[in-house]
């Protein structure tokens, strides 16, 4: 299908929609969906992960990368978008469904800024020092490092000596307007992992961006509130795959009636459950985030 009939498919399911996204707009605002397993027949490969592009306040930031680099290059090009053109890149969390597409920016883009959730063991994160902690009366050949402070110690990633790596400690802006995030899993699987946000102010409150809501989606927006209590929308993976319907009811209930979303676009991990429960409690205020979907902002 070529891009121009992919085109008029979206502009048919997403409304909102600004097209074609080759077409850069001076100063666009939205989030245009570059990795997701669901969305509409198109010349887009599906594959389970997550990757979005958001523009908003002339900046143009890449949140996630996918889950296989050369898809991630596949999505990018058929969408004619440019990763070089990028300002920042922001990485939710360290699962591979996220984070394997880095091969393929770091190729075209190498020293872009890319904000990471802080790790012990991945993103050339600090070793915590404890961990060289001295033992009096060792001999020499059990002193780590000869007994002698290391010049360097930090961790090593799968990406060799590439990425500009930054790890987020809290919640700071890294634009205007632009805010990154940070919360901590709490939950069996993911304990004490954490992940990272992106969040947006707009005129009707904020956007957050979300990759899997390890720590629950609720959790996050609850931290994005800190930062203004007036939430617009969140997009992205809410984690709620192979959870019973009362629990993901719950959460839907929490954003619809706690935290007063306006609207929501739920993607990824939230499963198909999810979408069917979300879909029912927002109605029209549901946007459909597959694949390929374009989120115009305020």
């Amino acid at each position: 299908m070529k891009l121009v009939t992919l085109g008029l498919w979206l502009a048919c399911l997403f409304p909102f929609a600004s097209f074609p996204l080759s077409a850069q707009a001076a100063n666009p605002k939205r989030i245009t969906v570059l990795y997701d397993a669901f969305g509409p027949p198109s010349a887009l490969t599906r594959d389970w992960g997550f990757a979005a592009l958001v523009e908003y306040g002339g900046k143009r930031i890449l949140f996630d990368t996918g889950n296989d680099a050369g898809v991630l290059e596949h999505n990018v090009k058929t969408l004619g978008l440019d990763l070089t053109r990028l300002d920042a890149v922001v990485i939710s969390h360290r699962h591979g469904d996220h984070t394997s597409g880095l091969t393929y920016l770091l190729a075209v883009n190498p020293a872009v800024p890319i904000h990471t959730p802080q790790e012990g063991a991945l993103f050339r994160g600090p070793i915590p020092p404890g961990f060289l902690a001295r033992q009096p009366g060792l001999p020499p050949e059990l002193q780590y490092f000869d007994g002698q402070p290391p010049a360097r110690f930090l961790s090593g990633t799968a990406w060799g000596d590439k990425g500009n790596f930054q790890p987020v400690k809290q919640t700071t802006e890294i634009f205007p307007g632009l805010f990154v995030l940070t919360t901590r899993s709490e939950k069996p699987g993911t304990l004490e992992m954490n992940e990272v946000s992106l969040a947006i102010r707009t005129p009707k409150g904020l956007a957050v961006v979300v990759g899997c809501s390890h720590p629950g989606v609720e959790k996050i927006l609850a931290e994005a509130a800190k930062i203004d209590p007036r939430l617009y929308t969140v997009t992205g993976g809410f984690h709620l795959v192979m959870t019973p319907k009362e629990e993901v009811e719950r959460v839907a209930g929490v954003l619809h009636d706690e935290l007063e979303l306006e609207r929501v676009a739920p993607g990824h991990c939230t499963s198909e459950l999810g979408f069917a429960v979300f879909l029912e409690r927002f109605g029209e205020r549901f946007d459909m985030a597959g694949v390929g979907a374009i989120l115009a902002l305020p």
